[in-house]
């Protein structure tokens, strides 16, 4: 794999090289990446996610599966009591209001009933599964600190969306990305170009 020169190559943490096959083009936003998974032609692409980049040029990569586009996980702070199930929620959406999520996720404050001897409360924050290390990262600078019992991951996800459940609270949050997605239109028609941005 060839990878194209970049001027300012600590810019691009965070973003894509998406491998083509027969060339390679950088500078991808995750939402950019699971448009191009999903287009016929370039479904048999490969991902890797910048996650450092030296002034030199060089970057470290990481594979990403195209399933992981199509996942959601989350991370659910488990309570015995509701109101301390209650201010996990406020705080939670109180930080996102302050400081916009790294990507659009929501989070649920629910009762899983009577019959569950333990952690009878969860606040769910659910979101993409390829935005899990920059929500952990999120949580982590915030200093948050939900839940007697803290669980994350895909299979958690998939857990809570079968469980019985009463939902108290939901809210919705927006991210404000440093860097905005493009147009289907527009990523589709500068597949050809080796630097995206």
């Amino acid at each position: 794999m060839k990878l194209p020169e970049l001027n300012q190559s600590q810019r691009y943490r965070g973003l894509y090289l998406f491998d083509f096959g027969e060339w390679t083009a950088v500078g991808y936003t995750a939402e950019e990446v699971a448009l191009l998974l999903e287009h016929e032609v370039y479904r048999h692409g490969k991902a890797y996610r910048i996650v450092r980049a030296t002034p030199d040029g060089q970057m470290e990569l990481k594979g990403v599966s195209p399933e992981r586009f199509q996942l959601e996980s989350g991370m659910f702070f488990n309570r015995d009591d509701l109101a301390a199930a209650r201010q996990d929620f406020a705080t939670l959406t109180h930080l996102a209001r302050e400081q916009s999520a790294p990507c659009r996720a929501f989070v649920h404050l629910a009762d899983r009933g009577p019959q569950v001897a333990r952690y009878r409360y969860v606040t769910a924050l659910i979101y993409p599964a390829e935005y899990d290390d920059d929500m952990a990262q999120w949580l982590l600078a915030a200093e948050y600190a939900g839940g007697d019992l803290a669980e994350g991951g895909v299979s958690h996800v998939s857990n809570y969306q079968a469980e019985s459940k009463t939902i108290l609270e939901r809210q919705q949050l927006w991210s404000q990305p440093a860097i905005p997605s493009r147009s289907p239109e527009q990523v589709l028609s500068s597949v050809r170009q080796a630097v995206q941005r």
